[in-house]
């Protein structure tokens, strides 16, 4: 089976470079959705709070079942919210605020201009008088932009909505309300930090995502994937590899099928430019359901030890390279 290594140094590395940026380990909240970006929820999770990581951000309620009893609070962005200590969860809605149950520790997402989740600045009066007449303990106010990783002013106007809807929470009376806007690409860009946390995901798993104009705060990968060999076999020139045929031999050659393929996770994407491994090997022909073929005989190969590289040759991005990682592949932790 193929596997995945897991750099615990590269990943302490990168919480250390933004810990320094924003002076204060605590204000950071690990993003651990989509099991933690590919990289396996209970593994970095784990990591995180050894780490000293106190807060977490997680998509589903199973999710946050599965890591909560790590941290101090665990954010949850996609579920009706129901009274627990150990959970905060998000309201998307004037509707999310009638769904919720009595006494539920609640974080109100405002829409400041992305216009995908949350209420629009304009029903935040009624939001709040909703959220007091329910009974809901409002721990947080928070946003999410929509451009902070481009080349544009649009994160500033963004932030000058948010500013707004601050001082109107504020001065509503929801003093002991924390604030939060920054993501990964939100703190690497910005030389400012004064929110109450900064909910951090890509940028942890070492990627900066940010055009190259922007000063670059120096990250590492954390996640490596590899492949075992199967089988090897003799080539002949003219002979076809695979389904369809794709490649043709142009030459004798001595080659192998690896035990990675789509029902892993490794994209079918761009075959008429086929994808180098880290040693310089290109794939032959189509990749199939579970193994690839390489012009090698090693006991194993790097597929890639940075998920950028395979998202620029797939014109895609690293997020979802790495998601697509089926959570059944074994994650090896290695402690140097």
């Amino acid at each position: 089976m193929p596997h995945i290594t897991l750099n615990k140094s590269h990943f302490f590395y990168n919480l250390s470079q933004i810990s320094h940026k924003i002076q204060d380990k605590n204000k950071i909240a690990i993003v651990l959705k989509d099991n933690a970006y590919g990289h396996g929820l209970l593994e970095m999770a784990t990591l995180a709070s050894e780490f000293g990581i106190q807060e977490a951000v997680v998509r589903t309620f199973s999710e946050a079942q599965k890591i909560g009893h790590l941290f101090k609070n665990t954010l949850i962005l996609g579920a009706e919210a129901r009274a627990n200590k150990s959970y905060s969860f998000a309201l998307n809605s004037l509707e999310d605020i009638d769904k919720a149950q009595e006494n539920a520790r609640v974080e109100l997402k405002v829409d400041t201009g992305m216009h995908r989740n949350g209420i629009v600045m304009e029903e935040l009066e009624e939001a709040l008088e909703g959220i007091e007449k329910k009974n809901l303990r409002l721990i947080g106010v928070m946003t999410h932009y929509r451009s902070a990783d481009e080349l544009s002013s649009e994160l500033f106007w963004q932030q000058k909505n948010f500013a707004l809807i601050k001082a109107k929470v504020k001065a509503l009376g929801f003093s002991k309300v924390r604030f939060h806007s920054y993501n990964s690409a939100t703190i690497l860009r910005m030389k400012h930090f004064d929110e109450d946390l900064v909910r951090l995901g890509i940028g942890a798993y070492g990627y900066n995502e940010l055009p190259s104009c922007f000063a670059k705060l120096s990250l590492k990968a954390v996640l490596s994937l590899y492949a075992y060999k199967i089988a090897t076999r003799k080539l002949k020139k003219g002979q076809r590899v695979g389904y369809g045929g794709d490649f043709i031999a142009p030459r004798d050659m001595l080659v192998s099928t690896y035990d990675l393929g789509y029902g892993d996770g490794w994209s079918r994407k761009n075959e008429v430019n086929p994808y180098c491994t880290v040693e310089g090997l290109s794939i032959l022909g189509r990749v199939s359901m579970d193994m690839i073929v390489l012009e090698s005989t090693k006991s194993h190969v790097c597929i890639f030890d940075n998920a950028q590289t395979v998202a620029k040759h797939h014109q895609s991005i690293s997020y979802e390279i790495l998601t697509q990682l089926s959570p059944l592949v074994a994650r090896v932790l290695l402690l140097k």
